[in-house]
């Protein structure tokens, strides 16, 4: 879930990428995903994170997020099969991958919350 500064809840579906193979598969040659589905990366430790987007056939909105679950960075519309770097800008524990333009269309921006098991759990 993710409450916007205006206060809207969105909800979505998220896969858990927590151990180092699923954080390297990631959504790698998906070639579909529902509209409210999506990935959380799951860093174990806050850190600074690079991604990129080979054999990612689908356009992704990327949310860094702090251990406390809030947004540090976005990413909107990373381009499908770049190889391109995509910096967090600095320590993040989690990344969730969207589709690409659920950002802009909800809204979401930096200091917005992300609340979920993964996000909320106490370690």
């Amino acid at each position: 879930m993710i409450q916007t500064a205006s206060g809207r809840m969105l909800n979505f579906t998220v896969e858990i990428a927590a151990s180092s193979e699923q954080r390297q598969y990631g959504l790698m040659f998906r070639k579909e995903m529902a509209e409210d589905a999506g990935m959380i990366f799951d860093f174990g430790q806050p850190r600074r994170v690079t991604m990129w987007m080979e054999n990612t056939i689908l356009p992704l909105d990327m949310l860094f997020i702090d251990s406390g679950g809030t947004i540090r960075h976005i990413k909107e519309n990373a381009v499908p099969y770049s190889r391109a770097i995509i910096d967090s800008m600095g320590e993040v524990k989690y990344v969730v991958e969207l589709n690409a333009g659920i950002v802009r269309k909800f809204e979401i921006k930096i200091g917005d919350k992300v609340a979920s098991a993964t996000v909320t759990r106490k370690e």
